[in-house]
């Protein structure tokens, strides 16, 4: 009574003192009402009050059925307004407590009713949030979750209070679309999270090394976890199946926050359901479930199968704080009312049939008719109000059984779900279990196999083991045979060196015993003997000198041989390789004559001459190589002079080597005429280079019209010479051979005209990329500011004139019986070399949409085809007149026909290896005439040049 008094004092009473009388005639509604909001004002002034004790389940449950009847929270609201919840925070810690059980199992419309206060609501929250202990940061963060359930409800109207869903529900509530779910899975990440915050500060602020749960202190904080709990149970499932979809729609990387995010709520909660099951507070009240072990690995799909849905259980049967024994206010008022009710029955028969204390049996006098009459109202004003009261219990029965039902029904819908989907994952286990099975058998076959391979790989690796111990056998065996050769070579040095002391000790010995006859003639024997080996070391210096003079002499022959071969006449040099080839021939010419002063000085040594001797023929090899592919970059008149002139070289220096292979005139070797067509060479060599530094810049554009104007009249020339050489056929050939004869000149003269047409389509270009390119400046200008490529112009301007007069000398010799084909092929496919470097030189600096250079490039392919057709006309030619020349073998004998079988094989054989060796031998020359091509001409060092255009020249000359 005590408690129920002081309770009574804090919490002032939101009902005036006297409630608004309604008369009669205000009807059976009203009466209703006024009952019914005196009874949710007594409730909700019993729920929410400043003792520390839980909320008693039976005024909750009242304040529920309230919502129910009046079909929202407005009496809720007005009376919760006139408590003074910022001033008491165990009056706002129930409040917070009652209105989540309104908003989870309350009517719908409690959270329309209730989105007005979500303002003062936060202001609450903050106010609270300022005081670090007892209920003020419980207070701030239940405020603060109740506004985010708030806030999570008006979102997603699907989701009901108490989130009861089924899988079909929660499908439809993403309206099957991937970014809702994302955004869903968010919001119930947050509403999660604030749920977990409240269990932590709950149990925080208990002090858990005492039986907290069974004081009504510790009750009070903990009794809102259960709402907590249901909340939590709800959001674990929903978020683990919304992860799973997600991770079947979207890439696993876009989800790491998403899976980090719930790993973390993960071990949070796992760790909260398990300390509340321990607490005896709520083991009477709710049944708490126990996560896996293990979250669920969202990268398999196959184990959402393996999730179980945590249900939470509330017994039916379970006690609750309400049983409690404290005498409240409201049971009082009961046995009042009882007391009061017994008052009014013993009345009514006294009011009906009369007092049984009367004077008389029979008293009927007016007055206590009147009295009668009174006591009648107020007997039916009674009655009715116990028929309101009857009724407003018979409606808050039908609400509870109403809402009974409805959680029946959700739990019967989940229960269907849960069925359905084990059936499903009971289906899914057995297909996975065949699908298992056949792999199994599968896996089986391969293990199988495997093993199959494996014996078969044991084997194969014991036969390696095997040789490879035989290779370490034969190895440490070869080992040990170079050790012991090299022992025995030293041995061998010893014995000979101990040898040679015995000999000497001997041979002191004897001159010791002996007689002076003896001595002098043991003295005259090692005198000859020494001088017979001088004399063999002697001779086989001589002989040494003289075979490497001769091989020296062969190599110089072979390049005078090599000077005339069809094949060095398709490959270029420059001057400056020349200029630099020379050079070092005279600088071996000093070495030469530095060794054979050496060796004349002291015959003992022959080392130095014969090295100097065999360097300098193949330096001069190499020059009058160099020499004769520089012919091609020169004009007639000097090509011829220089070929002379390496031909005189060479037989100079064959003149120079065979002196100085012969010891009696080695001393008489000269090597003045050999310097002398050296100096000739460089001299040549020095006019052949490139006159980009020679030549005044204003001549350079000079220079390059007269070696197109050369060109031209080369090709004229040639193309007149053609016509000269075919009427001189007509006139002269018949058959076979004139025929032979028109065609290739035929060809010839259609290559001419290609190439003549080739030169028109370069000067047109040229003249385009000198107008756009040298702007104020004179064309002259421009040549002398882009020497290099000008340089370029003019050399490939000399190859094309060089290379038609080559091929109508050619086709001269080849009329007359003295040529061969394949040097008319050579020459033509030559002139098809130039022609590509001159279009490669023309395009250098044009722009790649000019006409011109799409003339020039036309021009090139007719060049090209010109070409294949000399090529094709000589080939045919040429297989036209062997076919003619028969052989006549009917005179022959067995053994003579045998013979000539033997001869032609080696022949084949030897023509073979020859064309193999002369192909090698090409390719290595074509390579070096490029890279020195590509030195002269300033491929490299021009930097405007493209880089693909020697590479095309070189496609097209292939």
């Amino acid at each position: 009574m005590d408690r129920v008094a002081s309770s009574m004092k804090q919490v002032p009473n939101p009902l005036p003192k006297v409630l608004s009388r309604r008369g009669a005639g205000a009807g059976p509604e009203a009466a209703e009402r006024e009952s019914f909001e005196r009874s949710q004002t007594v409730s909700i002034n019993k729920a929410i009050n400043t003792q520390e004790v839980a909320v008693k389940e039976k005024h909750a449950r009242t304040c529920i059925l309230g919502t129910h009847h009046e079909k929202g929270a407005q009496t809720f609201w007005s009376v919760v307004n006139r408590l003074p919840l910022s001033s008491n925070a165990v009056l706002c810690w129930k409040f917070c407590h009652v209105f989540h059980k309104l908003l989870r199992d309350g009517h719908p419309n409690v959270l329309k009713d209730s989105l007005r206060y979500k303002n003062e609501l936060s202001d609450m929250s903050r106010m609270w949030g300022h005081l670090s202990e007892g209920y003020g940061q419980l207070c701030s963060i239940y405020l603060r979750l109740l506004r985010t359930k708030m806030e999570y409800h008006t979102k997603n109207p699907r989701f009901p209070g108490n989130l009861q869903m089924s899988d079909r529900q929660l499908d439809e509530a993403g309206e099957s679309d991937v970014n809702n779910f994302f955004q869903l899975t968010v919001e119930m990440f947050d509403y999660l999270e604030c749920e977990l915050n409240l269990f932590q500060t709950v149990f925080s602020s208990l002090d858990m090394s005492r039986s907290v749960s069974v004081t009504t202190a510790g009750q009070c904080r903990l009794a809102p976890l259960i709402q907590v709990i249901l909340d939590c149970s709800h959001l674990y499932d929903y978020t683990v199946k919304l992860l799973f979809k997600l991770h079947s729609c979207l890439p696993a990387d876009t989800l790491q926050g998403h899976r980090d995010r719930f790993l973390e709520q993960f071990k949070k909660l796992k760790d909260l359901f398990y300390r509340s099951s321990n607490l005896q507070y709520f083991k009477r009240l709710i049944q708490i479930p126990q996560l896996p072990e293990n979250p669920p690995n969202f990268l398999r799909a196959s184990a959402l199968s393996e999730h179980i849905s945590p249900v939470v259980v509330i017994p039916v049967e379970a006690s609750s704080p309400d049983s409690e024994p404290i005498l409240e206010k409201d049971d009082l008022m009961e046995m009042d009312a009882a007391s009061q009710q017994n008052f009014f029955d013993n009345n009514k028969f006294d009011d009906i049939f009369g007092s049984s204390f009367s004077s008389g049996p029979f008293n009927f006098n007016n007055q206590n008719g009147m009295r009668s009459r009174e006591k009648k109202d107020t007997l039916i004003d009674h009655l009715y109000r116990e028929i309101n009261g009857l009724k407003k219990e018979l409606e808050n029965v039908k609400a509870e059984k109403h809402l009974a039902i409805m959680q029946l029904k959700g739990r019967i819908s989940e229960l269907e779900a849960e069925l359905a989907e084990q059936q499903h994952l009971r289906q899914q286990a057995v297909d996975e279990g065949e699908f298992l099975r056949a792999e199994l058998d599968e896996l089986n076959k391969k293990r199988e196999d495997t093993e199959k391979a494996q014996r078969s790989l044991t084997e194969i690796e014991k036969k390696a083991q095997t040789n490879e111990q035989r290779y370490s056998k034969l190895k440490e065996k070869y080992s040990e045979l170079v050790q012991n050769h090299a022992d025995l070579l030293r041995k061998n040095a010893e014995v000979t060196k101990q040898v040679t002391v015995m000999r000497q000790a001997q041979a002191d010995l004897q001159r010791e015993k002996k007689e002076l006859e003896e001595s002098f003639h043991r003295a005259s024997e090692q005198a000859q003997q020494k001088e017979s080996i001088r004399q063999a070391a002697k001779d086989q210096r001589k002989s040494f000198l003289l075979e490497t003079g001769q091989e020296a002499e062969k190599m110089v022959k072979d390049t005078l041989n090599q000077l005339e071969d069809p094949v060095l006449i398709s490959c270029a040099g420059s001057a400056d390789h020349l200029l630099f080839k020379t050079n070092s021939v005279l600088k071996c010419i000093e070495q030469v004559e530095e060794a054979q002063k050496q060796y004349l000085n002291s015959s003992e040594d022959v080392s130095g001459l014969v090295r100097s001797m065999a360097l300098l023929a193949h330096l001069v090899s190499d020059t009058m190589l160099q020499g004769s592919a520089t012919c091609l970059t020169a004009s007639l008149e000097s090509a011829e002079m220089l070929t002379d002139v390496c031909k005189e070289c060479g037989r100079a220096s064959l003149l120079y080597l065979s002196a100085l292979k012969e010891e009696d005139s080695l001393g008489e070797a000269d090597s003045t005429a050999l310097r002398s067509s050296l100096s000739t060479i460089k001299a040549i060599g020095e006019e052949l280079r490139p006159r980009g530094l020679d030549i005044q810049q204003e001549e350079l554009g000079d220079l390059v019209d007269k070696e197109m104007a050369a060109t031209s009249a080369a090709i004229e020339t040639a193309t007149a010479r053609i016509e000269e050489m075919l009427s001189k056929s007509r006139a002269g050939d018949t058959g076979v051979k004139l025929e032979v004869n028109e065609r290739i000149l035929g060809s010839c003269t259609s290559l001419m005209q290609a190439i003549q047409v080739l030169i028109l389509a370069s000067k047109e270009l040229q003249r385009e990329i000198v107008e756009s390119g040298r702007g104020a400046a004179s064309p002259k200008e421009f040549y002398a500011k882009n020497s290099r490529w000008t340089e370029g112009l003019i050399s490939a301007s000399k190859a094309v004139g060089w290379g038609a007069t080559v091929l109508v000398d050619a086709a001269d010799m080849v009329f007359q019986g003295k040529g061969k084909f394949e040097e008319l092929m050579v020459c033509s496919r030559e002139i098809a070399a130039s022609t590509a470097q001159l279009v490669a030189a023309s395009k250098v600096k044009a722009d790649k949409d000019s006409s011109n250079l799409a003339r020039l490039q036309q021009a090139s392919r007719g060049v090209n085809q010109a070409t294949a057709a000399v090529v094709a006309s000589t080939m045919a030619g040429k297989s036209q007149i062997e076919d003619t020349e028969s052989m006549d073998f009917s005179s022959m004998t067995l053994t003579q026909i045998k013979r000539q079988e033997m001869d032609s094989k080696v022949r084949v054989l030897e023509l073979e290896n020859q064309l193999e060796k002369e192909r090698q031998k090409l390719g290595y020359l074509r390579k070096k005439h490029y890279e020195l091509a590509g030195v002269a001409e300033g491929w490299e060092d021009e930097p405007e040049a493209s880089p693909s255009a020697v590479p095309e020249a070189v496609s097209e000359k292939d």
